[in-house]
């Protein structure tokens, strides 16, 4: 069947209400399809698979760009999209509300903002200047009606300042400014999810899982958090194989082919029209 917009945004709403729900990163519209096909009731997309699938580095993409990504992976879905938005591709309040109305407008069922400046030397908004964007992020969705969901990223962790009570405070700020859902990538630790739960309640918490985990869905969920994203971590593997196959090609040899997917398997799989 075919969602219209509005009823993507109400199911991606009505997910971050109950449970927990593993929300995974495809980077183009191929992996988008395969993983609604495999039942995920959300996807999101990820600024670094994008990016590497272009021959780019993760953020050295163009807003342009981002946008017509988004566009093509919410037409080729059936399933609500969040979309990776980085820092907002603008530095001031006003230049991040004009990104965002451009991102609600190519029917994205919610989008992230991040507070990392990508400045080195000085890798977080402050507190202050980060509160605004995100409200100025808030009046935009707002002004669209409302409908779509905002995400805000405590970058501490990412950007080489593990701080944990400068990442709940931000969190806790960002929650006041009008976020929908909270997130701080790189905490791993039993006790940081638990406090990061805590602290923002009742509003709820994504946790990347980037990487091997001893923790499971399930002990997971117990921790209080509503939705699991991979970030590019599905680019990675995939990107990872790729790599071990051309590589043994380059040295004379054809074993990296396999654990190859077949082509039945995949031209199987994509003749059969999208549906959820």
């Amino acid at each position: 069947m075919s969602r219209s917009i509005a009823e993507k945004r109400a199911i991606f709403r009505t997910l971050h209400e109950q449970g927990c729900f593993v929300i995974p990163n495809p980077w183009d519209v191929g992996s988008a399809r395969y993983l609604q096909g495999l039942g995920f009731k959300a996807l999101a997309t990820t600024s670094s698979g994008f990016a590497w699938s272009l021959a780019h580095a993760d953020n050295t993409v163009s807003r342009d760009m981002i946008l017509a990504h988004l566009r093509g992976i919410v037409a080729a879905t059936d399933v609500p999209i969040n979309a990776d938005f980085e820092s907002g591709y603008a530095t001031d309040a006003e230049g991040v509300a004009q990104s965002v109305r451009l991102a609600v407008e190519t029917g994205v069922a919610g989008l992230s903002i991040e507070d990392s400046t990508g400045d080195a030397g000085n890798p977080l908004y402050s507190i202050d200047v980060a509160v605004a964007r995100l409200q100025a992020a808030r009046r935009a969705i707002d002004s669209a009606g409302g409908d779509t969901l905002l995400v805000a990223r405590a970058e501490n962790f990412f950007v080489g300042r593990p701080d944990l009570d400068d990442t709940i405070a931000r969190l806790k700020a960002y929650a006041q400014a009008g976020a929908d859902c909270l997130y701080a990538p790189g905490i791993s630790t039993r006790a940081q999810i638990a406090a990061v739960v805590a602290a923002v309640a009742p509003k709820p918490v994504n946790l990347l899982v980037g990487s091997a985990s001893e923790l499971t869905v399930q002990e997971i969920a117990e921790l209080g958090v509503r939705r699991i994203s991979v970030g590019g971590a599905l680019a990675r593997s995939a990107w990872g194989g790729f790599m071990r196959a051309a590589e043994s090609l380059a040295e004379g040899r054809f074993d990296g082919f396999a654990t190859a997917a077949s082509g039945q398997q995949l031209n199987g799989f994509f003749s059969v029209p999208s549906s959820t």
